[in-house]
C-alpha cells in the first residue's frame, strides 16, 4: 500500500507453482478489509491516500473512491490539509498541485472517519485496553490544545467540522453513507476476493522449513525472554499456540459456516492484529498515527517496541522461540521481516551469531530514505545462506538509456562445509519414509504375512 503495482506483483505471483507467504500486520490490514471490517477499510484508504497509491485501489481492485473524493471536497474544500498532502518524492510528475490538494482532502476526511470507526471497535473490546487510542474527545478548540497520555500539545489543525463537541466520535449522516459505499466497493471486488484466496492457500502465520522458522514480526515474550501469554477470549496462548491460534481466526473471519459470534469477533480482531500490543504481527505498545499527524514531539511518537524485538540479539533467547517451535540443533533459525534495516546507520540483518536474520530492508520507495537501501533477497541453497542487498532502482529510463539495473551485493551469511542433501531436507525425510513403508510392505509380500490378491 505504500507504492503501486501490488495487484500486478500478486497476479504474478498467482502464475508460480511454489510459494508461501507469512503473513505481515499490512496482510493483516487488507484481509480485515476484504472480510468488510470497517476499521481496517479506513486505514487501508488513508495509507494508500498517504503515498498517493490511487492506482491499486482504483485500476487494480475497482474501488470507488468517487465518493470519498466528493464528500471531502464538499467537508474540507476550504482548508489547505497540510498535514495530510500526500508523501511523494520531489521528482514527482504524476501529481501536480490540484490533484495532490485532493488527495489532502481525502486523507483528511478518511482519517478522521478512522478516528471514530476504531473509537467504536475499542469500545466493543475493552479486553483490548486501547482506550489511550480514543484521542479526539481530547482535542480543545478554545485552547487550541489536545491531551495525549497525560500531556498537553499545540494542536496545528482544529479544523474538523465533522467532530461535535458533545459527541466527537460519531458518525454523520454522511460520514455514514460514506463507509457504506466504501465498505461495498471493497466487499464485491472479485480481485480482491480472488487475491485473499491466494493468501490464505499460500499464506499462514508461520511456516518451518528445513530447521528455518520464517513469521513477519514477533513471537511476544517477557522481559526475562520468556514466552508471553496472549488472552484471546478468555483463553492464553503463548509461542506457537499463540500463532496457530490467530492463524485460525484469521481463516475463521472467511469461513461462512463458522459461529456468527466467533466470526464477528475474528473480523474484529484483524483490525487488533494491526496495531494491537500484544500482536505477534505488530508488538508494539502504540501505533501513533494521530501524534505523527499533528505533533513534532518525538517521545509522544515513539512507538515503544515489544521484548522481542530488544532481545532477539540473545543467541539464547532465539535458541529458546526455536525450541518452542519444535526447532533443535545447530542449523536452526529464524527469519523475519517487518522492522526495517537500516543499513545506512550501519545497522546489519545478521544478529544473534547468525540464528536470527531479518531481511526487511524496505524494498518500498517509501522506505529507501529510512534505511538506505531497497531491500534485502535472503537465498537459501545446499551450502549454506547468502544474503544480497538491493540498491535502489532508479527508473526505467535509467535501465533503457544508461543501462542500469537494481545493483546487489551478496554476503556469504552461512557456509557449510559438507553440502546439504535431499535427504536431509524436510521434503527428503518425507521421501525416505515413504520408501521405508514400502520396504515394509515389499517385506510383508515377501514372507507371506500379506496374501497377494489375484
Amino acid at each position: 500500500d505504500r507504492g503501486p503495482g501490488a495487484h500486478i506483483i500478486m497476479d504474478n505471483l498467482s502464475r508460480y507453482r511454489s510459494y508461501d507467504i507469512q503473513w505481515g500486520n499490512h496482510d493483516a490490514l487488507w484481509m480485515g478489509a476484504a472480510a468488510g471490517n470497517v476499521c481496517c477499510i479506513a486505514n487501508v484508504l488513508r495509507i494508500s491516500l498517504r503515498y498517493a497509491n490511487m492506482a491499486t485501489l482504483e485500476d487494480g481492485y475497482g474501488i470507488n473512491l468517487v465518493p470519498l473524493a466528493s464528500f471531502a471536497m464538499d467537508v474540507y474544500g476550504d482548508d489547505p490539509c497540510e498535514v495530510f498532502m500526500p508523501k511523494v518524492p520531489a521528482d514527482d510528475t504524476e501529481h501536480n498541485e490540484k490533484s495532490r490538494r485532493l488527495i489532502a482532502h481525502m486523507h483528511k476526511a478518511i482519517s478522521v472517519i478512522q478516528w471514530k470507526l476504531e473509537h467504536a471497535l475499542i469500545a466493543q473490546h475493552p479486553e483490548w485496553h486501547m482506550e489511550a487510542r480514543d484521542i479526539l474527545h481530547t482535542i480543545d478548540r478554545e485552547k487550541g490544545t489536545v491531551e495525549i497520555e497525560g500531556r498537553t500539545f499545540e494542536m496545528p489543525d482544529l479544523n474538523f467540522p465533522t467532530v461535535s463537541k458533545e459527541n466527537p466520535y460519531e458518525l454523520t449522516e454522511e460520514e455514514r453513507e460514506l463507509v457504506e459505499k466504501l465498505s461495498h466497493s471493497f466487499m464485491i471486488s472479485d480481485k480482491l476476493r480472488q487475491h485473499m484466496d491466494i493468501m490464505f492457500s499460500h499464506g499462514s502465520m508461520y511456516t518451518v522449513t528445513n530447521s528455518n522458522l520464517l513469521f513477519h514480526a514477533s513471537v511476544p515474550l517477557n522481559e526475562d525472554g520468556s514466552l508471553k501469554e496472549v488472552e484471546i477470549r478468555g483463553r492464553k496462548y503463548k509461542g506457537k499456540a499463540l500463532l496457530d491460534a490467530v492463524d485460525y481466526l484469521m481463516r475463521s473471519a472467511f469461513n461462512p459456516d463458522a459461529d456468527a459470534d466467533d466470526r464477528k469477533f475474528a473480523i474484529d480482531y484483524y483490525w487488533y492484529l494491526w496495531c494491537g500490543a500484544d500482536s505477534p504481527l505488530f508488538d508494539k505498545g502504540k501505533m501513533a498515527t494521530f501524534e505523527r499527524y499533528f505533533l513534532d514531539d518525538k517521545d509522544i511518537r515513539h512507538e515503544e517496541k515489544g521484548f522481542y524485538y530488544k532481545l532477539r540479539t540473545s543467541a539464547d533467547v532465539c535458541r529458546s522461540v526455536l525450541a518452542a517451535f519444535g526447532i533443535e540443533g545447530e542449523h536452526g533459525h529464524i527469519i523475519n521481516g517487518h522492522v526495517p534495516v537500516k543499513a545506512s546507520k550501519g545497522e546489519t540483518p545478521v544478529k544473534a551469531d547468525g540464528l536470527m536474520m531479518v531481511i526487511d530492508g524496505g524494498f518500498s520507495k517509501a522506505y529507501h530514505n529510512t534505511t538506505g537501501i531497497a531491500g534485502y533477497t535472503l537465498i537459501y541453497h545446499s551450502r549454506g545462506f547468502q544474503m544480497v542487498q538491493h540498491e535502489p532502482f532508479t527508473s526505467a529510463e535509467d535501465a533503457v538509456l544508461r543501462g542500469t539495473d537494481i545493483v546487489s551485493t551478496t554476503q556469504i551469511v552461512e557456509l557449510n562445509s559438507d553440502p546439504v542433501r535431499v535427504r536431509d531436507t524436510d521434503i527428503g525425510r518425507e521421501l525416505q519414509q515413504q520408501i521405508n513403508e514400502l520396504e515394509e510392505l515389499l517385506h510383508a509380500y515377501r514372507t507371506g504375512a500379506i496374501k497377494e490378491r489375484k
